[in-house]
């Protein structure tokens, strides 16, 4: 376990070494929840837009679901339990060796990464529905890149990414599961416009990478 510990942690110091001030500005603004509101409603869109009102309604409801239990288990169960200092937590000794930003260093415990349960979560129940489309493949590198922005900052280590990853796989099959026994609908065989929340997360990501230009140099 020790020697698994330090793979985790040397992982940790050598991904969060590379950092300048632009992806400073840039993963701050993209691990923030609400930048990503318009692509979360974009999606909903194209639930409706390939649903009847009533089984888009479910459907959403199972994605909060997900969400709920990915979240809670993360953080309120498995997280306390396990007690992992974040790498930035100043009780932590590595502490000074981590890069932050800001001087953000998260909460006490960061074992399991919510941040990776929640967006892995939409990721793989959407994998599951949308799998005709090119919309999980775009959701999975979202966040893979948005598990990534976690180590930048230094408030998880990849073992807490890659847990996070495997609560949100649990929370996404388990309602997928139960969603389908309840609505007895499978993936969707065609996804009309597609292409709209894609579209509209590419946006969100050029609008951030602007305002990170601008801030390093105005």
């Amino acid at each position: 376990m020790d020697y698994l510990i330090n793979i985790d942690s040397d992982l940790l110091l050598w991904l969060n070494a590379a950092h300048n001030a632009f992806f400073d500005t840039f993963m701050t603004l993209f691990t923030g929840r609400f930048i990503w509101v318009p692509m979360y409603l974009a999606l909903a869109y194209v639930l409706f837009r390939n649903m009847t009102p009533k089984q888009a309604t479910m459907c959403l409801v199972a994605v909060t679901l997900v969400i709920v239990i990915a979240d809670q288990m993360s953080s309120s169960l498995i997280r306390h339990a396990v007690g992992r200092l974040r790498p930035a937590n100043l009780e932590n000794p590595i502490s000074n060796m981590v890069h932050i930003v800001d001087g953000y260093r998260g909460g006490r415990y960061g074992f399991p990464s919510s941040h990776a349960a929640n967006s892995f979560g939409l990721a793989f129940f959407l994998l599951y529905l949308l799998r005709r489309s090119p919309i999980p493949t775009f959701i999975i590198l979202w966040a893979i890149v948005n598990c990534y922005s976690r180590i930048y900052l230094g408030v998880h280590y990849p073992g807490d990414i890659l847990c996070g990853m495997l609560v949100g796989l649990l929370a996404a099959t388990l309602v997928w599961f139960i969603y389908k026994k309840l609505t007895k609908q499978t993936f969707l065989p065609e996804v009309k416009q597609w292409w709209v929340p894609v579209v509209v997360g590419l946006l969100t990501i050029v609008g951030i990478s602007l305002y990170s230009y601008y801030v390093i140099n105005y």
